[in-house]
C-alpha cells in the first residue's frame, strides 16, 4: 500500500510538474509572437502611412521610420515630408523630422480615448501663387490624409521650433518671408477637461519673424463647432520693414530704406459673427529713391505727400485702426472709423501700440 501511495504522489507531483511546463510554454510562446509583433509592428505601420501619402492626389510623401511603443500607446515618425507635384517638379510643401503621436493620458482617466501630436524642427511653406490643380490637388485631401495617420481624435497639440514660411516661387523679385522659431501649444480641442465652457480651448503661439519681429497670438476658441467660435488677440512688434522689400516691390513697386512695421489685433467670432479691429504702425519710414523714371518719381512724391498728412510729428509714426464687423460670408471694414483713426493719430493724439482690450466674445454673440 506504501509503495502504491508513493506512485501516486509521484504521478500527481510528475502532473503537476507537466502542467506547470505547459503553462511556461504558452507564456514563452505569447511573449514570443509579442516580440515577433513589436519588431514588424513598425515596418507594417511604415508601409500603412506610406500608402496613405503615396495616396494624395497632386502630392508625394515619403517617411524614413516609425517607432512604436507599446507601453506608451505612441508612435513616433522620423522625417515624414510632403510636396506638390506640378508639371515636373516637386515643391516642397511640409517637411516633418520628428512627429510624436500617441494616447491623451490625461483624457484618459475621464474615460475619453483622445490622441496627442508633438511636433519638432517642423516646416511648413506655403506657395502665394495659386497652385497646378489639373493634378486633382486640394487642401482637403492632404489634411484629411494626415489626420488619418492619427488613431483617434486629436485634443492637444504642440510645436516647438517651427517654421512657417510665405513663398512666390514665380514672383520678381522672389518673395520669401518666414516665421521662425514658432512655438505652438493648442489644448482641449475635443472638449474634454471642461465641457460648460463656450470656449474649452485654449491656444497659444509665438514666433520670431521677418526684419526681427515678434510675433504673439493668445486666445480661447471652440473647435467643435463648423465655423469655430474664438476670442484672439495678437501683435507683431518691431520687424524692420525692408525685410518686406520685396513683397511691397512685387505688388506696389514700392522699396523702403528704412522703417520699423508693428501691428495689433483682437478678434472674436460667434456662430460666424465676426468682430474686431486690425491696428498697423509703421514708424520712421522712409523710401529709397530710385527715379528711374517719371513712374517712379511720382509714386515716391505722392507717397512722401501722404506720409506728411498722415504722419504723427511727435512719434513720427503713420497708424490707423481698421475696424472689422459683419458676418464671415460678408465681412467689412468700416471706412469711416479708419479714415478717422488715421486723423487723430497724425493731428490730435498718436494711437497707443499694444491691443486696446475694447473686443470681447460677447460683442460677436450680440453685435450692437
Amino acid at each position: 500500500m506504501k509503495d502504491r501511495g508513493f506512485t501516486l504522489g509521484m504521478n500527481s507531483k510528475g502532473s503537476k510538474v507537466k502542467t506547470l511546463i505547459r503553462k511556461y510554454k504558452i507564456v514563452l510562446s505569447v511573449l514570443l509572437l509579442l516580440g515577433i509583433a513589436r519588431v514588424m509592428l513598425p515596418y507594417f505601420v511604415k508601409q500603412y502611412v506610406n500608402s496613405v501619402l503615396s495616396d494624395i492626389p497632386g502630392y508625394k510623401g515619403y517617411v524614413e521610420d516609425i517607432d512604436i511603443s507599446l507601453i506608451r500607446g505612441a508612435y513616433v515618425i522620423e522625417g515624414m515630408y510632403l510636396n506638390i507635384v506640378e508639371a515636373q517638379s516637386e515643391i516642397p510643401f511640409l517637411d516633418f523630422p520628428h512627429s510624436d503621436i500617441s494616447i491623451d493620458w490625461q483624457s484618459l482617466f475621464t474615460g475619453k480615448i483622445v490622441s496627442e501630436i508633438i511636433l519638432k524642427d517642423p516646416i511648413m511653406n506655403f506657395v502665394i501663387e495659386d497652385q497646378d490643380t489639373s493634378n486633382g490637388a486640394t487642401q482637403e485631401d492632404w489634411t484629411k490624409a494626415l489626420t488619418d495617420l492619427v488613431p483617434f481624435d486629436i485634443n492637444h497639440l504642440e510645436i516647438h521650433n517651427g517654421t512657417l514660411a510665405l513663398k512666390g516661387l514665380r514672383t520678381s523679385p522672389r518673395i520669401d518671408l518666414k516665421m521662425e522659431e514658432l512655438e505652438f501649444q493648442v489644448n482641449n480641442l475635443r472638449n474634454i477637461i471642461s465641457e460648460k465652457s463656450s470656449l474649452p480651448s485654449q491656444l497659444k503661439l509665438s514666433a520670431k519673424t521677418f526684419g526681427n519681429g515678434v510675433f504673439n497670438m493668445e486666445g480661447r476658441l471652440n473647435f467643435l463647432k463648423e465655423i469655430p467660435d474664438l476670442d484672439f488677440t495678437m501683435s507683431l512688434e518691431g520687424s524692420n520693414i525692408v525685410a518686406l522689400n520685396n513683397l511691397t516691390n512685387h505688388y506696389t513697386k514700392i522699396d523702403f530704406e528704412q522703417g520699423v512695421f508693428s501691428f495689433y489685433s483682437e478678434v472674436a467670432i460667434a456662430n460666424g459673427y465676426l468682430k474686431g479691429y486690425v491696428k498697423p504702425f509703421l514708424k520712421d519710414a522712409k523710401l529709397i529713391g530710385k527715379h528711374e523714371n517719371f513712374r517712379s518719381k511720382v509714386r515716391e512724391s505722392l507717397f512722401g505727400v501722404v506720409k506728411f498728412i498722415l504722419k504723427n510729428q511727435r512719434t513720427n509714426s503713420i497708424a490707423m485702426k481698421i475696424p472689422i464687423e459683419g458676418d464671415l460670408k460678408h465681412v467689412d471694414a468700416n471706412s469711416w472709423d479708419t479714415f478717422l483713426s488715421i486723423v487723430k493719430n497724425a493731428w490730435f493724439s498718436a494711437l497707443d501700440t499694444g491691443t486696446d482690450g475694447d473686443i470681447e466674445f460677447e460683442d460677436a454673440v450680440k453685435p450692437k
